[in-house]
């Protein structure tokens, strides 16, 4: 487990692109301001020891000791030791659809990206609760496994989209039966799964009876709807620009809808509630409000509980490339310039 101290420090990173172009320009200038003073074939007599790579690998070496000296400001540090803690809070599992209808734009900026906003945001309201993820489309796939490791389920719920899955559809119930296999049952915690989508349930199955299922094994089913009941059709796109809309086999152009009834239906039948994600401060509230209210369960879980400082090894490399870019020179070395790798010569 790495953690890192001071991130702020990573804004420094964007001297490097700065030093980048100072430099092209500066060599731009340089070579103009030579073609001025004399021609190319008299510069080679007058400096024959003059190096262009020298003056590149100078950069480069340079810019590699920066970036290892930012990376120490940043201090990361290794988690060197676990140990069993003991913690209250409820499972918490969200079942995420990645439908190709969640590309409708009819919700900024797309129905996906709203829905993995609005998870973010309950995770940042969590304490002590464990989380688990399942991506879902024609079939559910388990993202994450229940944790307490709240960046690592904000990294996976971040790489999550709607090419992650071939079988396209939208199976609530498949979601639904796999997330009743994500709580421990030797550690009866109270259970809940947050169905985030925009409700088009395309499965043969009857989503009730795997509702129904869950709700036997102590499970709360909070559903939250995204999109609007006007519908939008799905846009396909390539390198962010839009190429087409989807369509149907009978060449008409796909409107998807909210489908709030479906979503409703499966809270009410789930001991749960329905939560309408437009307004994601609204929703993010009253999910916090409905959490607050369920009782916590003691469990256990492990944690790191000693982190040991890095730094010194990625400033260590940094002043080491420091020092050879100081001592590094830019004309031509003895013993390069007779064997001539980089055709200077020419």
């Amino acid at each position: 487990m790495v953690q890192l101290d001071e991130k702020i420090y990573f804004y420094l990173f964007l001297i490097i692109p700065v030093m980048i172009v100072i430099f092209v320009a500066l060599q731009i200038w340089k070579k103009r301001t030579q073609r001025k003073f004399a021609d190319l074939t008299l510069l080679k007599r007058i400096t024959p020891n003059s190096s262009n790579f020298k003056s590149t690998l100078k950069l480069i070496i340079l810019l590699f000791g920066l970036s290892f000296l930012i990376i120490g400001l940043v201090n990361p540090k290794i988690g060197t030791k676990l140990e069993t803690v003991k913690r209250e809070g409820v499972d918490i599992v969200f079942a995420l659809d990645v439908s190709k209808s969640m590309l409708a734009e009819d919700i900024a900026p797309n129905r996906l990206e709203k829905a993995k906003r609005l998870v973010s945001e309950i995770i940042n309201q969590l304490g002590s609760d464990r989380i688990g993820i399942i991506a879902y489309a024609g079939q559910a796939f388990p993202q994450l496994p229940i944790t307490t490791d709240y960046g690592a389920a904000k990294m996976f719920l971040q790489s999550m989209n709607t090419d992650m899955l071939s079988s396209q559809g939208t199976a609530i119930n498949e979601a639904i039966n796999l997330a009743t296999t994500y709580y421990d049952d030797e550690q009866q915690t109270n259970r809940i799964l947050f169905i985030i989508s925009d409700g088009e349930d395309h499965s043969e199955g009857i989503t009730i009876d795997a509702v129904d299922k869950a709700v036997e094994e102590g499970i709360r089913i909070f559903t939250v709807g995204v999109g609007q009941a006007k519908g939008a059709p799905i846009p396909i796109k390539r390198n962010g620009v839009v190429q087409s809309l989807k369509k149907d086999a009978q060449g008409e152009v796909v409107i998807t809808k909210l489908n709030e009834e479906i979503l409703k239906e499966i809270a009410n039948e789930g001991n749960g509630e329905y939560i309408n994600g437009s307004n994601t401060d609204e929703a993010v509230e009253f999910i916090k409000q409905q959490l607050n209210q369920i009782d916590k369960t003691e469990f256990e879980a492990k944690q790191f509980a000693e982190y040991k400082d890095q730094f010194q090894w990625f400033l260590g490399v940094g002043l080491f490339f420091l020092f050879m870019d100081i001592f590094l020179l830019e004309r031509k070395t003895k013993w390069l310039k007779k064997l001539n790798l980089f055709n200077e010569d020419a």
